[in-house]
């Protein structure tokens, strides 16, 4: 009786271990999206206010699901917004969303991530990133803001 007893407790330890999920820790839904980014932000082709080159945050939500936050770190216009993704095709939108620097709504278009279709400061490839930005302050422009991921080499640093 023992015998099978134990048997059984083995099938059935083999059978939950068998169940379980690969888990990467410190990953989150937003690992192929999240990132920093030097980026340059435009209206009609050309630089706006003379900033060049400077460093947004792409980053995961605390819900962990299909939103991604959007923050130009104070660097710009000052934004800061979730916007919905989709991770299959990193793609992502924001529709009149909350800016979380001051009280103004932000749309975000035609978001994309291009995995390796970039090339660094000093040429090194890297993941690129475009989307357009429009801001319930000056509703009558919509802004095109696209760049590089950070490398972490300091030669691709701005």
């Amino acid at each position: 009786m023992r015998k099978i007893y134990l048997a059984i407790l083995i099938v059935i330890a083999v059978f939950i271990s068998s169940c379980k999920k690969e888990v990467h820790p410190g990953e989150t839904a937003a690992v192929k999206a999240a990132n920093g980014w030097w980026v340059t932000f435009t209206l009609g082709g050309q630089d706006v206010y003379g900033l060049g080159t400077f460093f947004i945050n792409t980053y995961n939500t605390s819900a962990n699901d299909d939103s991604l936050w959007v923050d130009d770190l104070g660097h710009s216009w000052q934004f800061k917004c979730k916007a919905k993704i989709d991770y299959s095709n990193l793609t992502f939108t924001a529709n009149n969303v909350q800016n979380q620097y001051y009280n103004i709504t932000v749309n975000l278009t035609e978001g994309k991530i291009l995995t390796g279709a970039g090339h660094s400061k000093s040429g090194n490839p890297t993941d690129s990133i475009y989307f357009k930005a429009n801001f319930s302050d000056d509703p009558s422009n919509t802004y095109v803001i696209s760049g590089t991921a950070r490398t972490g080499f300091i030669e691709d640093d701005y």
